[in-house]
């Protein structure tokens, strides 16, 4: 849809508070400064973009929070742009919105087009071809394999000790001797150590 000057004036939603409608502006700021969207003009035109269609939804669904449809608007419209930019209008909605953003990221759209962001008209061919390159794609397909369990090697030193637990273990007496041994020789090392 798009808006005119007369539109943004007389936006007044019919249904809602306007305490909601204003969390619901927060809200959508807040998201689009969440994907580097900085310019003010733009971050307004957008603003009015998504309430202007949360309304339209608000007045058949009067019980939903418009902050809630602000968001699920805001959603939408990401979701139809990253598709229309990408070529795959088909992706479900986590798939695109991951693509989409990538490709934005790793373009560095916003900060080198930052008037392009949901808009579909005149956007520089440059933008396109830099979303494009910048798209992710699945590697190949998964495909069956098998494993067979084989033993680990831990060495000999591993062995050893393995071997030399498990002989103290059998032997109650040489085990409480070690013991005392190791306690003993703490106890001396701390004594020297103080003195």
């Amino acid at each position: 849809m798009e808006l005119s000057l007369e539109s943004l004036d007389s936006f007044r939603p019919k249904t809602g508070s306007l305490d909601q409608w204003n969390a619901a502006y927060v809200r959508v700021e807040d998201y689009l400064r969440a994907h580097r969207v900085h310019n003010r003009l733009h971050q307004s035109r957008l603003i009015q973009r998504v309430l202007i269609g949360a309304a339209r939804i608000h007045e058949q669904k009067p019980t939903i929070e418009p902050a809630t449809l602000a968001v699920e608007e805001t959603d939408r419209l990401m979701d139809e742009w990253f598709g229309d930019l990408l070529g795959e209008k088909d992706l479900p909605h986590d798939r695109i919105a991951t693509e989409g953003r990538v490709a934005l990221l790793v373009a560095d759209g916003l900060e080198r087009w930052p008037y392009t962001f949901l808009e579909h008209d005149q956007l520089p061919a440059e933008f396109m071809q830099a979303v494009k390159q910048s798209s992710i794609k699945a590697g190949p397909d998964l495909a069956v394999s098998s494993m067979v369990p084989r033993e680990i090697d831990l060495g000999t030193i591993t062995e050893a000790a393995g071997e030399t637990l498990e002989r103290i273990e059998r032997l109650p007496v040489l085990r409480v001797l070690l013991l005392w041994a190791v306690f003993t020789g703490v106890l001396t090392i701390v004594f020297l150590a103080t003195r």
